[in-house]
């Protein structure tokens, strides 16, 4: 694919992007594609926006990222470990990445409980977010770059009760962290910190975190842009290209059945019952939003097999009724790479959270929404999930 104008130097805004969760698959893939390139590659395959020549949008060569992790290993080690890259790619970045090591991580194991780490900060909420808070400012002072971005990647955390008040009150969740109140969880920390900092916040995951009413009210009110949740890379990502096709054309979905195995980090964090219902309730409600009616026999499975490691494989069976009520079938076998797909999204909402930020645009970033699962819209407004519709919104967004 061939280079963009803005990408064939080193000139440009620079950006610093701090992930919750960089010794992961999807972290290690972002941070090493962006190393392949600023050794020379001009290979762009994969990046939504890279032949959209949008000013103000930071060159890929100049995004530098740093974050926390559970796990203290360098990135070159957790290359090595989630074996996404092939072997002369890995060797390509093994020393610019090896440079990179994660900053101790806020963790907590009754939110996250297949995931164990010994890179840990300790004591309650307060004390963890002022580390948080540190760090980004250690990081700007290390570095000099004041344009900073969150994306969270960490691991998929069970949801606390939504309805508890400690999340409903920027004034609550404050008492919440002086008391530390066990509904608030570490990803709520973080997208915390990086408000209270101006750092556009983004959660590619299925946690609760900037989403809930306490910090989306605190990201209005401080003009920080907020956007997820849940990146919509494989099976998802594919539904919503192919259920607005099947309301066009009027066939009825009279049942969809999905499943997927997974291996990585990701899938094992999965291998608890509390974190798969998170994940479970951001692709539950795609389908019937698309159709305009509820798909009955719409079941969704995820199964952790850990000799797939990063080699995704989604299935989908489709039963569909059409002209006089005859019946029809369509299945789908997705044999994908999920940081492959993850990365570059990763990338790009960075990228267009940035924007965001130099444009004076806070709070919830509906055009993002393409990249999400269960993209964050404001209080009382639908979600939009038709993959075609949310790439014009985030197109028409940008050109404006």
């Amino acid at each position: 694919m061939p280079d963009s104008g803005v990408e064939s130097g080193n000139f440009g805004r620079r950006l610093g992007v701090l992930v919750v969760g960089l010794g992961g698959a999807v972290a290690t893939t972002a941070a090493a594609g962006i190393e392949m390139l600023r050794a020379g590659s001009n290979d762009l395959a994969g990046l939504p926006l890279a032949n959209v020549g949008v000013s103000g949008l930071a060159p890929y060569r100049n995004l530098q990222f740093a974050g926390w992790d559970v796990r203290g290993d360098d990135l070159a080690a957790a290359v090595r470990e989630h074996r996404v890259l092939d072997r002369d790619q890995t060797d390509l970045v093994d020393l610019p990445l090896s440079k990179m090591k994660p900053w101790p991580a806020a963790g907590r194991g009754d939110f996250c409980a297949n995931i164990h780490g010994t890179n840990m900060i300790n004591g309650g909420h307060r004390a963890a977010v002022e580390q948080i808070r540190a760090d980004i400012r250690r990081f700007t002072a290390d570095t000099g770059l004041t344009n900073l971005v969150m994306i969270n990647l960490a691991s998929v955390e069970r949801w606390p009760d939504t309805s508890l008040g400690v999340l409903q009150t920027p004034v609550a969740f404050e008492h919440g962290l002086d008391v530390d109140d066990a509904a608030i969880s570490p990803a709520m920390l973080y997208a915390y910190a990086a408000i209270v900092e101006n750092v556009p916040y983004g959660n590619f995951t299925p946690s609760l975190a900037a989403d809930i009413p306490a910090l989306t009210q605190l990201a209005d009110e401080r003009c920080v842009p907020i956007a997820g949740k849940d990146g919509k890379t494989g099976q998802t990502f594919i539904k919503t290209v192919l259920a607005p096709a099947f309301r066009a054309r009027s066939l009825y979905v009279e049942g969809w059945f999905s499943t997927n195995i997974l291996g990585n980090r990701d899938g094992l964090a999965l291998d608890n019952a509390d974190s798969l219902q998170s994940k479970l309730n951001t692709k539950g409600s795609v389908l019937d939003d698309i159709l305009g009616y509820h798909v009955d026999d719409h079941l969704v499975n995820i199964q952790y097999y850990k000799p797939r490691g990063d080699n995704k494989e989604a299935w989908d069976n489709i039963d569909l009724v059409g002209f006089l009520g005859q019946r029809m079938q369509m299945k789908v076998n997705f044999l994908c790479r999920d940081s492959i797909l993850a990365a570059p999204l990763v990338i790009e909402i960075a990228r267009v959270l940035d924007l965001a930020k130099q444009r004076g645009r806070g709070g919830i970033q509906e055009q993002l929404g393409i990249f999400f699962k269960a993209p964050m819209t404001p209080a009382g407004k639908r979600e939009e999930h038709a993959f075609g519709v949310q790439e014009r919104n985030l197109l028409e967004w940008l050109e404006a």
